[in-house]
């Protein structure tokens, strides 16, 4: 398949991590995470974000947010989050299923969720005929691609505190926010008064894996029993924590991420100069959405592959990857130009 704008897990393996994983396939290991790689990826994670916090590694992203929110809330709680977080389009039932309880979505116009608007879904407190709200969901960056800022984060997490819920964080591609706000993991998150963050790889030049990270450990004193039964315990774990431990020591994440950032913001400039097309929402991290008149879009997606967000408006989501190149980027803007000189 040619280079695409599908999405940045459509990428490969990068080079780097692909490495890692061949000096990892060498003889035996012990399982279920008790091998040297385990171990020093844990430690990786400990130097960014403190050492008292508490590290588990899952197979998927699904298995990230859905079994990180499962330590905080009970089937009769509420877990508030945008309408388009992924727990609640992109994750099919997996929350419900799994934990049991409602989702309580907000509308958004830029994927991001505020203060006053989380407050009035906090309703009928302690009434026994009411879901409970519990937990706010909010994505780093939003899928619109959009980032929260530190301030904005804490003002999330004032609520969440003086309401007594927990504050999530899917940080499918924390790495693409961390280099947007140039400012460190910890800064927008633990220091930010986030409890429990998945931490993605597998958009950031990972083959799998993603972790689980607990800033306040008794909500982790359970959590091996709940990994096990939601079938993220992977058996040859060195794998995963082989490639975690090169992805932070040698900051092949922020290498990746500045590129696919960069990337993104290339391929504004260049629609920028196309009248016909629109794009619509900041370019913050690695993603770009533009309006594209719709009679040329599937022509244009034979070509260089893309999703439709909104359907309705015709409107497209184009992501960057750790691979993309600039020609892609300018092949992609001279067919779209072609296509529209033809209408």
């Amino acid at each position: 398949m040619n280079h695409t704008f599908g999405s940045d897990n459509y990428s490969g393996v990068h080079p780097e991590i692909m490495e890692a994983l061949i000096r990892a396939n060498h003889g035996h290991a012990t399982s279920y995470g008790a091998d040297e790689y385990t171990a020093k990826a844990i430690e990786k994670f400990k130097q960014y974000f403190g050492r008292d916090i508490e590290v588990f590694f899952v197979y998927n992203g699904t298995g990230a947010n859905v079994l990180g929110l499962s330590s905080m809330a009970r089937p009769y709680h509420g877990i508030i989050c945008s309408e388009l977080a992924h727990i609640q389009v992109d994750e099919s039932t997996a929350t419900e299923t799994f934990i049991g309880c409602r989702q309580i979505t907000l509308p958004t116009t830029d994927g991001k969720i505020y203060p006053h608007e989380i407050e009035a879904k906090i309703q009928r407190l302690d009434d026994q005929h009411h879901p409970q709200a519990k937990v706010i969901s909010i994505s780093q960056p939003t899928e619109y691609g959009t980032v929260y800022s530190i301030e904005e984060i804490k003002r999330i997490s004032a609520v969440a505190k003086r309401y007594d819920l927990y504050l999530h964080m899917d940080g499918a591609r924390i790495s693409n926010a961390a280099v947007g706000l140039n400012k460190s993991f910890k800064e927008f998150t633990r220091d930010a008064g986030v409890d429990v963050l998945s931490f993605g790889g597998t958009k950031n030049g990972m083959m799998f894996g993603e972790a689980i990270i607990f800033f306040r450990s008794e909500l982790a004193t359970d959590f091996k029993y709940i990994r096990k039964q939601g079938m993220q315990l992977h058996s040859k774990m060195r794998f995963i924590g082989a490639q975690f431990e090169a992805f932070l020591s040698s900051e092949c994440w922020k290498r990746n991420a500045a590129h696919s950032n960069s990337m993104a913001k290339f391929l504004a400039a260049e629609l920028r100069q196309i009248p016909q097309v629109q794009i619509t929402q900041p370019v913050d991290a690695n993603g770009v959405f533009v309006k594209i008149p719709a009679q040329i879009i599937p022509i244009l997606q034979q070509e260089q592959f893309f999703y439709v967000w909104t359907e309705k408006v015709s409107e497209a989501r184009l992501m960057c990857s750790f691979d993309t190149r600039k020609e892609d980027i300018e092949n992609f803007a001279r067919k779209l130009r072609q296509l529209l000189s033809d209408l």
